[in-house]
């Protein structure tokens, strides 16, 4: 990023009409999206261009959703105004729906690819100049950046945890409804997924097409597992979701994801490493970093979680 860029960009986040529009309040209009402000920033400049050329036709003038062509959309083009969902997003996420299209991140192809059309600076531009559409505003200090795990499985559907989980902030136990009841989490049948997508991208998203499919022919998703223990381990779920534990301690920033894994269970570099003294962090899921974590909760006053080893081995 050239100099100067960045600190630019910060101050869009921290204080957009403030330091680049030199308001002092934020325009928003009767439907409660922000209305557009003088533009003193060559960035949002240049932004505010390739959005009015490239995106405005579908995404209205005001980023709604409602430019001229969006009713020839099965899924109307997003609200890129609301904050509420917009603002979890981060650029990396956006940069790749801009110059890939939706389908790059499992969402409708009616979002084409501009790639061919767009720079790179272009799209960073553009992307401030969204952000600057926000309402509420727009802070990039609280949007952390997206998580890749090596070796992530590929799964039978583009399941995005960072549109369900992130940008619309859906419980894990919405999905996972057996955590809080059973030893497992439970994967959501096809019926808990057609609840929503009946209606939601069923005309015109082709991994949607697949949950119908499976939907018609009577027949469960054959998700890929990814986290699981050795059998000879009892692992109940109810217990640590009763104690108000976070999924995201055991199995990491899922809602970051764009493909959902995690480095668990034993290694063999790790072992040689204990092997020869040198006394490396147990791995995630593993029995050293279990009891780890159980002795660290009962430095907490009222936590009494267990440390027996038929607790877990019975």
């Amino acid at each position: 990023m050239e100099p100067g860029r960045a600190g630019r960009l910060l101050l869009l986040g921290v204080s957009l009409t403030s330091a680049l529009c030199g308001a002092s309040t934020h325009p928003v209009s009767a439907a409660g999206a922000a209305a557009p402000a003088p533009l003193e920033d060559p960035y949002l400049k240049n932004g505010r261009a390739v959005y009015f050329t490239h995106c405005a036709a579908c995404h209205g003038e005001r980023g709604q959703g409602d430019g001229a062509s969006a009713a020839g959309f099965a899924t109307k083009p997003s609200n890129l105004a609301d904050g509420r969902l917009m603002n979890p997003l981060p650029d990396e996420f956006l940069a790749n729906v801009i110059q890939r299209g939706g389908s790059a991140e499992g969402l409708s192809p009616g979002m084409p690819a501009f790639a061919q059309y767009l720079g790179e600076t272009q799209i960073r531009d553009v992307i401030a100049y969204v952000r600057s559409l926000a309402s509420p505003p727009f802070a990039s200090l609280t949007v952390p950046a997206l998580v890749t795990v090596p070796g992530a499985p590929h799964q039978p559907i583009f399941f995005s945890h960072l549109i369900h989980a992130g940008k619309y902030q859906i419980a894990c136990q919405y999905c996972h409804a057996d955590a809080r009841r059973s030893e497992y989490a439970g994967l959501p049948s096809v019926e808990r997924c057609m609840g929503c997508h009946k209606i939601i991208g069923a005309q015109d998203n082709p991994e949607i097409g697949k949950i119908h499919d499976y939907w018609r022919r009577g027949q469960p998703i054959p998700w890929v597992r990814i986290f699981k223990l050795p059998e000879f381990t009892y692992f109940p779920h109810k217990a640590h979701v009763r104690a108000g534990l976070e999924c995201g301690t055991c199995h990491g920033p899922i809602e970051r994801m764009r493909r959902v894994g995690g480095p668990t269970g034993p290694s063999l570099v790790n072992d040689l490493l204990n092997l020869v003294g040198l006394k490396p962090p147990p791995r995630p899921l593993t029995m050293g970093w279990c009891v780890t974590c159980h002795r660290r909760e009962n430095a907490r006053p009222g936590v009494k979680a267990p440390l027996d080893c038929v607790t877990c081995h019975h």
